[in-house]
Formats: structure tokens, sequence, C-alpha cells
């Protein structure tokens, strides 16, 4: 039993469910929740995995139901979550010990995604120090801002500012204030940190260290960098060019901004739809266009072994060059080059159904046990999944099944995939035979 525990592909979600185990129980003490009493159990499961999972769904209002301590029991789930509860066990015994032995450079593996055992090591240290450089960089600013162009006391703004500069570079979408970032619309200089956070977290730290090593050398990136970058800089734009589109007409919610602010409405939600789950503007009042292209922004996700969550965009691109290849006529799937392998594309393929189907699984039930409409349930379900956080305000009005659901959900989708890629790229079998081949009709 305890070789199979020590297996990556079941140590990584039992960590996760340790962490979510224990930050349950203390957000279950009557000093985390406002008023007497504590809360009830669901409401802390539910709080605890959302923010474990970096999601940012939430049922009760964070800055009026929980108290400071409460508040700090969610900060540290973040940052346990975001940092990887493999990684930052690793990243001990590295300080420790100085040295990794093969067993614990796999299991590091199954979290950063490293191609190379050898690098494990050189990601691990780029991890802390990247968390830590981009988190106390964006915290002052924060607090700056918020201190000197909002009155906010000074002990208050150093916390805001702290709290959303870890919930930004994690791509949590937890936030300090009821209505998240809303009241933060029309300020770039606020925003604008925060969306570097989220990018510099949910771009994926196998691109980091790459670009640490080869930064003004685009010849020598390797083939996952270039194909996260581009995917990521594409959505980007895509993104922001559809809400502003949708959003900025006379009856869309940047309607009536000016020019500016509808810029940086539009750029804003479509870098927080790569999972962040912060809000400047109503999502429960989009175009139904805007909530489509949202969902497809959502399940896609960031870049892999970072903060963000959804199937990923190296995933996502993958499928895609390999249905334009099939498209073509092209016996190989190619990129910059350079050949993916079948069994990249059959895991690519794998982990899309997969995905798909629990979010559908997960709409059925939310549609069986509620009275909302299937938009809206949906876009809940993707958020969940994908652990992006955004929703057009159903989270608080879902009965304790419907909220267990999510709970699932939002599990699956951030330990699931780690679970799935890594149980696949270490199955590996090979039978000394092979059958006879056939084709049956397709289409």
């Amino acid at each position: 039993m305890r070789a199979s525990l020590q297996h990556p592909a079941r140590l990584v979600p039992l960590a996760f469910l340790s962490a979510i185990a224990i930050g349950t129980a203390l957000l279950l003490l009557p000093i985390a929740k406002v008023g007497p009493g504590g809360t009830d159990f669901i409401t802390a499961l539910f709080t605890a995995t959302s923010a474990v999972c970096v999601t940012g769904l939430i049922v009760v209002d964070t800055p009026t139901y929980w108290t400071a301590f409460g508040q700090a029991v969610i900060l540290a789930l973040i940052q346990v979550g975001g940092f990887g509860i493999m990684t930052g066990s690793t990243l001990l015994g590295v300080l420790i010990s100085r040295r990794l032995g093969l067993r614990t450079r796999i299991i590091a593996q199954a979290e950063t995604r490293t191609l190379d055992l050898g690098d494990v090591k050189g990601v691990l240290r780029l991890i802390f120090v990247v968390t830590i450089l981009v988190e106390l960089t964006i915290w002052p600013v924060l607090t700056a801002r918020l201190h000197w162009s909002y009155g906010e006391p000074l002990s208050l703004s150093i916390w805001n500012g702290l709290f959303h500069s870890v919930s930004a570079f994690n791509n949590a979408g937890f936030s300090t204030y009821s209505d998240s970032l809303i009241g933060f619309a029309d300020d770039w200089l606020f925003l604008g940190p925060i969306m570097l956070g989220v990018i510099i977290g949910g771009i994926g730290f196998p691109v980091l260290a790459d670009l640490r090593r080869t930064l003004w050398r685009p010849s020598k990136w390797s083939v996952h960098t270039k194909i996260t970058l581009l995917g990521t800089a594409g959505l980007l734009v895509l993104g922001t060019v559809s809400v502003f589109a949708y959003e900025a007409m006379a009856n869309g919610v940047l309607g009536m901004l000016t020019f500016p602010e509808r810029i940086l409405g539009a750029l804003f939600h479509s870098v927080m739809t790569r999972t962040a789950g912060f809000n400047a503007i109503d999502v429960g009042a989009l175009q139904p266009e805007t909530l489509v292209v949202t969902n497809v922004l959502m399940f896609i996700g960031g870049g892999s072994a970072g903060t963000a969550g959804g199937i990923k965009v190296s995933t996502a691109l993958v499928l895609m060059l390999a249905v334009w290849a099939e498209i073509r006529g092209e016996p190989d799937t190619i990129a910059f080059h350079r050949r993916f392998s079948a069994d990249v594309q059959r895991q690519a393929l794998t982990l899309i159904v997969l995905a798909i189907l629990a979010v559908a699984l997960a709409t059925l039930h939310l549609l069986s046990v509620t009275s909302f409409t299937l938009e809206q349930v949906l876009f809940e379900t993707i958020s969940a999944f994908a652990t992006v956080g955004l929703s057009t305000g159903i989270t608080g009005d879902l009965p304790p099944s419907a909220e267990l659901t999510l709970v699932a959900l939002m599990f699956v989708g951030r330990v699931g995939t780690i679970t799935v890629a890594t149980g696949l790229a270490l199955k590996r079998s090979q039978r000394p035979y092979r059958y006879p081949e056939e084709r049956p009709i397709v289409g």
C-alpha cells in the first residue's frame, strides 16, 4: 500500500485532499466566521476547496462573512494550492538535503511538468524565486495605490494589497471587496499589476525556465514555449477584441464608459478568463455572445505547470494542429519544424474528452436540481472545472448537492488533469504483438 500511495499520480491528489481537509477544519472554527457560532460544513468545504484549487468561486461574501483569521486561512490555502503541495514539499527537501533522489524527482515532475528529470531542481528554485519576487513586487504597488489614491488606512491597504497580490499571481480570484474589482474598473494603475501577476503566474513555470535560459534567443525556445506564448497572445487578443465588440455597444456593460475604460474593461476580462476570476464588470449582465467567448477562453485556460487551470493552451493547440494536419492530409502533426508524437496527441485528446465529459455531467446535474438556465449553469460548471472563479451570480443560491458537485468539479479540474496526464505519461506497456489493422467508417 505504501508503494502504491507513493506513485506520483496518487500523491498529488492526496496532498491536495489533505490541504482541503485542514483548510475546512480551520474554517469551521468559530474564530473564522463573523458573528456568533461557526459556519456550516458545506460552506467551509466549498471555500477551502475553492482556495486550495485556486478557483475563486464563493458561496458567501469573503470580506463580510469571514473574520481576519478566516481570510488569513483562505490566503494561506491559496498560496499552498498555487505553489503546489508536491512542489513545496520537494523544495523543502532541496533546501535541507541539497539533493534529490530519483523517486522525489519523478514526484516533482508530476507537479511541475518538467520534461527532463535533471531540470526539476532548477525549476523548483525558479518557482520559489518567481513566486516571492512577483508577489513582493505587486504588493507595495497595490498598497500604495489603495492608500494614497483611495484613502484606505495604511494597515488595511497593506492587507488588501497583500491579499490581492497573492490571489492574482496564483490565479485565485478571491477578493477582500464584496464587488470584486468593479470599484477599480477605470484604474489602469491598480488593474495593471493585477493583470501582470495573473499572466506571469498562469504562463507556466517550464516556459519561465526556458525564457530564463534563452530569453533573447527565440530560435532556442522549446516548442512548448513557442506554442504556449503564441497561444496565450492569440487568446488574449481574441478575448479583448470579442469583449470590446460585444460589450462596447449601447446596451453592453462597457457602453457607457469612455474609450480608454472600454479597452481596459475588455482587456481585463480577457486576462481574467485565463482562470484568474477577478471581475471589473458585471459578469451577470454580459451579452450571450460574450458569455460564449468567455466559456471557450475559460475552458482552454493558461499554460501548463502554472497557477492557471483549464485544459491548458498547449493541449488545445496540439489537438487543433492534429485536426489541421488531418484536414490537409499530412501524415504528421508539425509545429515549428518539429513533429508531435502520437502519444502526445492521444494524451491531448484524452484530456479534452474527459474534461468535456466532466463538465457535461456536472451541467446535467445542476440543471436537474436548480431552476437556472442552461447558459448560467454551463458558465458555472466551466468556471469551476477550469478553476476560474467567474460567476453570473448563482453560486450562493445553489442547493447543497449542486455545491458539492462544484466542489468535486474544482478538485477534478485542478488535480484531475495532473493525475491523468501523469498516469498517461508513466503508464507505458509494450505488447509483444499487434492486431491486424482495420478501418471502420468514420463520419
